[in-house]
């Protein structure tokens, strides 16, 4: 018989999706030209660069916050071993730690405008997990990481 796992997967909240970015992008799109076009005809012209480039700009940024959705993290906690491996699209990382002497960590922010770090961390290596989550989302899984993980020389059971 297999020994139990516990599988824990987190995601980005990307709830906007291609088709809504592109027809986002488009009303804005005609919205800022037509906005230029009328200064355009006015005289203004040095107002139609200045729309391309923040059309361009925004165009950027949605296509940074597309790419954030196929982003994924899973956390496989075994009796032996911590798996944690990440994925962003064709890229995958793994990293293993020996549940035993493995220490989930939640190290406080630098000021109180940056998020805190979550951290697995054994034999001087450590790996972040879930630097997308709210601050309320890390608390919770930090506390139920180490429900699983137990602290260092600690491994409680997975039943």
């Amino acid at each position: 018989m297999d020994p139990p796992l516990q599988c824990i997967e987190i995601a980005p909240n990307c709830s906007l999706s291609a088709r809504g970015a592109l027809l986002f992008f488009l009303g804005t799109c005609f919205g800022s030209f037509s906005v230029a076009g009328i200064m355009l005809l006015l005289g203004y012209w040095p107002v139609l660069p200045y729309a391309g480039l923040e059309m361009a700009v925004l165009a950027w940024a949605l296509k940074v916050s597309l790419a954030r959705r196929h982003h994924r993290q899973t956390i496989t906690v075994s009796d032996r071993d911590v798996l944690i491996e990440t994925r962003d699209r064709e890229r995958c990382a793994q990293c293993v730690f020996p549940r035993h002497w493995a220490r989930v960590k939640l190290h406080r922010p630098a000021s109180r405008l940056h998020p805190s770090r979550l951290v697995i961390e054994s034999h001087g290596r450590q790996i972040e997990i879930g630097d997308f989550l709210t601050e309320e989302e890390r608390r919770g899984l930090a506390a139920r990481l180490t429900r699983l993980i137990g602290r260092i020389n600690e491994s409680p059971t997975l039943a």
